[in-house]
């Protein structure tokens, strides 16, 4: 049985072998149907990738530079939570940083030329504005679990329009 496997898979590289260079293909460049000739995607479509690309990128470093000042200011507001101090300034800066992602997403997918992109990014910008303007929003926020449930889960959430475009 060993010699029959060994065989078998010695015939295949051996017919695969033999087979290169004898292929009915046109030579590249020329016209023709064929195992291993494809097309280019039209000019309207690589543009509309390339734009979504783009935009996807610029939402990477958007999130690279306001998902930090958004986290230090959740941890430091259940911080001062979890002393007998006084928070309000903690939950204006965590407003704040949140507002100030919320604005960079909006305009980092403005300029898409991807329609569900930029309404993606309209809908998740505006649900951001709309948590930071919410005095509830951030009332739960008492520990670092519930600063870690926060930005994750929740956050995700709040993101995942935009994640199904540019995951």
């Amino acid at each position: 049985m060993r010699q029959a496997v060994q065989a078998f898979f010695l015939t295949g590289v051996l017919l695969s072998a033999a087979a290169c260079g004898t292929a009915t293909n046109p030579a590249p460049g020329e016209a023709g149907v064929g195992i291993g000739t494809a097309s280019a995607p039209p000019p309207a479509q690589r543009s509309a990738e390339a734009s979504t690309r783009s935009a996807c990128e610029a939402l990477g470093q958007v999130y690279s530079r306001h998902m930090a000042p958004f986290a230090q200011a959740l941890t430091e507001l259940a911080d001062a939570r979890k002393s007998a101090g006084d928070d309000k300034k903690n939950e204006q800066e965590v407003k704040q940083a949140l507002t100030a992602f919320a604005t960079a997403i909006g305009s980092a997918t403005a300029e898409s030329t991807d329609p569900e992109l930029r309404t993606a990014g309209k809908q998740t910008a505006d649900k951001l504005k709309a948590k930071a303007a919410d005095a509830k929003s951030f009332s739960a926020v008492k520990s670092t679990e519930d600063v870690n449930t926060t930005l994750g889960s929740t956050l995700k959430g709040w993101l995942s329009p935009l994640d199904q475009k540019c995951s």
